[in-house]
């Protein structure tokens, strides 16, 4: 079975059109499996019928002319139940529908399959014969599975425009039913634009090993390769250094640093002689080993290594195989689209026609989403169904609010798009005139907005916005851009220089926080399940000597300031907590008898195990403030990693139980009369943070980008109206139906929906 189904799905996979796939697909399951008639029905775009598009053993002229409504006949049947049929006496059932034209009297054995995608029913594929016998277990499991495969070429055809309708008069037209693909948001926004599809110039797993006649020409060649690429990558980080700054900008030196004589470069150098290869299967053999090396590790962070890897490999090859990939026409508005985008495919295009990017494969935290996000440009990962193939010189829309994909637009959706980016112009205005003023409610009560930063271009988009304060610097993101863990007195001069841009301004530095989606690519951690393993504030105490360095660094550059908060991330236990207490006290003790004059900081804990929740009391006695991370929390709470594809749709702060945590944990915390903030997305979504100020949260942090809406949002409602909010939606038991309570009555209150949207 597992032979036939094998040979089925390479027949169907080979076929140039929609058309000829399920022709393929007619014509192998009747051979496969011995029946006389294969048919396969699929619903109509307007989805009023199921119309027969291809046949082997009915009349081929009954193709695209026989219809049935959605409840008529056997075949209306097997989609309405959603599942498969299989009948001896087809003729004796009571939903047997006869077509004449089709010549299926002869057939009265009937087996049939639903086509389903995505929980949507998009037609039903029927074998079908003379012999009156029931269809084995094993014949009906085979077509069940042959059905799923059937489902995603019809869905990439929907997608891509290339699947036909029949009209009335049995001629064929194109279907304009837009398409749309989840994936996750890694850089806000909506843009609609050309699609550019990048692909690689070769393929280094396909490179066959082969031996050289001179080993001094392969390395002089190799070295060659070598200094183009480099040039190359030097240039292609000159083109963005207008939109990076110079900490994002680094990741190209550490691209060019890969090629040298003690990394990639050398162990290349070293197989062209120890096994005399030539360069292209040396290259071949290194890269590939280091990539198979990436992709099985569990940590996301590392896995993306193997992209970058990869990408380094193919510019050399095709430096050696003198291959030009400078010579790339881009269309204006162009979207770069690949299996997996890589930073430096970003520098080649030139910049005021470069709008979006979505990669069917990375997350958040690829090198390319972190780029993206910097210089603003619309981007969504992980969109693993697209068939982006087949959308070369397409029109796309990219919603990076909702990580969504939209192919083959129709006009009434782009005007819908357009309205969102024409309103987003508007509301950019709006929030320049009141960016310097206070977040104050209708009914005057005064509201804490700070803003979550780790990268400077992050500082600069703050002091814009008018931030407050700092509720969250990720001091990890200096450690995730290195190749090393930084010294301590580079890691003074980066904290310097946010303490400084936001000075006298607050600004609260989490101590290192890696593990879990998170790994250092010279610190690897290689775990079955990361998220519950050793991140955070354990990896920490497992290793005092990388924390005290962390903690020093921190408090050094807080000297004269005196700005500085410290805190403690994925913390479980007060246990934990007094350790990472003691450390900061013995660095501050150090620095002190060392003559430097300092002040000791604020220092608090950050709630993002569900566990220390209910030790609010014995936290409050050892720390000054509590700070909520919204986006662990919930993860936890809700048992979903956020940054699955498959899951990420179940990750939704407005579960009911997760409202309910948060509220609960205000009212704990002021009665031990401790401020508590939170950070993460929940703050920065303007619905729910008109419901968080409601519980009593003392600071909301959130990204630079979302600050002005959701200031705006405060601006315009009343503190009776929030807590009104709040009071019906704790009684509710479904998400959605708080989502869509809370949105309406915003935008019944006044405020637009785009205000509602985050970045």
């Amino acid at each position: 079975m597992l032979g036939a189904l094998r040979k089925v799905v390479q027949r169907v996979n080979a076929a140039q059109s929609l058309e000829q796939a399920m022709q393929a697909l007619v014509t192998s399951v009747k051979q496969e499996m011995s029946t006389e008639v294969c048919s396969v029905y699929l619903l109509n775009p307007e989805k009023t019928q199921y119309t027969l598009m291809a046949t082997d053993g009915l009349k081929p002229e009954s193709v695209g002319k026989v219809s049935l409504s959605l409840d008529e006949g056997l075949v209306g049947l097997v989609a309405r139940r959603e599942e498969p049929i299989n009948l001896v006496n087809a003729r004796s059932d009571p939903h047997y529908r006869y077509f004449p034209e089709t010549g299926e009297e002869a057939f009265d054995t009937f087996l049939g399959a639903p086509i389903i995608h995505h929980g949507q029913v998009l037609g039903v594929l029927v074998v079908q014969q003379q012999q009156s016998r029931r269809f084995e277990e094993q014949e009906e499991a085979f077509l069940v599975t042959l059905s799923a495969q059937l489902a995603g070429v019809i869905a990439h055809a929907e997608a891509t425009g290339a699947l036909t309708s029949i009209t009335g008069e049995g001629k064929t037209s194109r279907s304009k039913k837009s398409k749309a693909f989840q994936g996750i948001s890694a850089s806000q926004g909506v843009v609609i634009g050309t699609v550019k599809v990048m692909t690689p110039v070769a393929d280094l797993a396909g490179i066959p090993r082969e031996h050289c006649d001179n080993v001094e020409d392969e390395m002089a060649r190799f070295h060659h390769a070598l200094v183009k690429v480099r040039s190359e990558i030097h240039r292609l980080g000159r083109q963005l250094e207008n939109r990076l700054n110079e900490e994002e900008q680094a990741l190209f030196e550490v691209y060019a640093r890969m090629l040298a004589d003690n990394a990639l470069g050398g162990e290349v150098v070293n197989k062209i002689v120890s096994d005399e290869l030539l360069a292209r299967s040396a290259l071949s053999a290194v890269v590939m080993e280091h990539v198979r090396t990436f992709e099985s590790m569990d940590d996301h962070y590392l896995r993306e290594r193997a992209v970058d890897v990869k990408d380094l490999g193919l510019r050399v090859l095709a430096a050696l195989d003198e291959a030009d990939t400078s010579q790339q026409s881009y269309p204006d508005n162009v979207i770069l689209v690949g299996e997996e985008l890589t930073a430096s495919m970003l520098g080649e295009v030139p910049e005021d026609k470069l709008v979006g990017l979505v990669s069917v494969h990375g997350s958040r935290t690829s090198h390319v989403a972190i780029l993206a996000r910097a210089m603003g440009i619309p981007t969504v990962m992980g969109v693993q169904e697209l068939p982006y193939q087949r959308l070369e010189r397409r029109e796309i829309i990219v919603d990076g609010y909702s990580g969504k994909i939209h192919t083959n637009p129709s006009e009434e959706l782009k005007e819908e798009y357009q309205r969102i980016i024409d309103e987003d112009i508007r509301l950019t205005e709006r929030f320049d005139a009141i960016k310097d003023k206070a977040c104050i409610t209708s009914d005057n009560h005064p509201m804490t907005l700070w803003v979550n930063t780790g990268l400077m271009t992050d500082v600069v988009r703050s002091i814009e916005h008018g931030a407050e304060g700092v509720g969250l610097y990720r001091s990890e993101i200096s450690f995730l851009l290195r190749e090393r863990f930084p010294s301590e007195e580079e890691q003074r001069l980066i904290y310097r220089e946010q303490l400084e841009a936001f000075a006298p301004r607050p600004v609260t530095m989490r101590t290192l926080d890696v593990g879990g989606d998170k790994a250092l690519p010279y610190f690897p951690i290689e775990e079955e399940n990361p998220f519950l393993g050793w991140r955070g504030i354990r990896i920490c105490l497992d290793h005092p000597e990388i924390f005290l360095v962390q903690v020093r660094g921190m408090l050094k550059a807080s000297e004269g300031l005196n700005n500085l908060r410290i805190l403690l991330p994925m913390i479980a236990s007060v246990t934990e907590l007094e350790s990472a207490l003691k450390l900061v006290h013995r660095a501050f003790r150090e620095l002190v008898e060392e003559g430097h004059e300092l002040q000791l900081p604020q220092i608090g804990v950050m709630i993002e195990v569900p566990a220390l929740m209910y030790q609010v009391h014995e936290l409050s006695e050892r720390v000054d403030f509590l700070s909520v991370g919204s986006n662990d929390l919930t993860q936890y709470l809700l048992a979903v990693d956020r940054n699955n594809p498959r899951v990420a749709g179940l990750f939704d702060a407005f579960h009911p139980s997760v409202l309910r945590a948060l509220n609960w944990l205000v009212g704990e915390c002021h009665r031990e009369n401790k401020p508590i903030s939170i950070c993460g997305e929940m703050a920065g979504d303007p619905s729910s943070a008109v419901l968080l100020m409601a519980m009593g949260y003392d600071i909301l942090s959130m990204t630079a980008n979302n600050l002005s809406r959701v200031k705006a949002v405060i601006q315009q409602i009343t503190l009776k109206d929030a807590k009104q909010m709040l009071e019906a939606v704790l009684k509710m038991e479904e998400t959605r139906e708080v989502e869509e309570y809370v949105k309406e009555t915003l935008i019944s209150k006044g405020i637009g929906r785009n205000l509602l949207h985050t970045n």
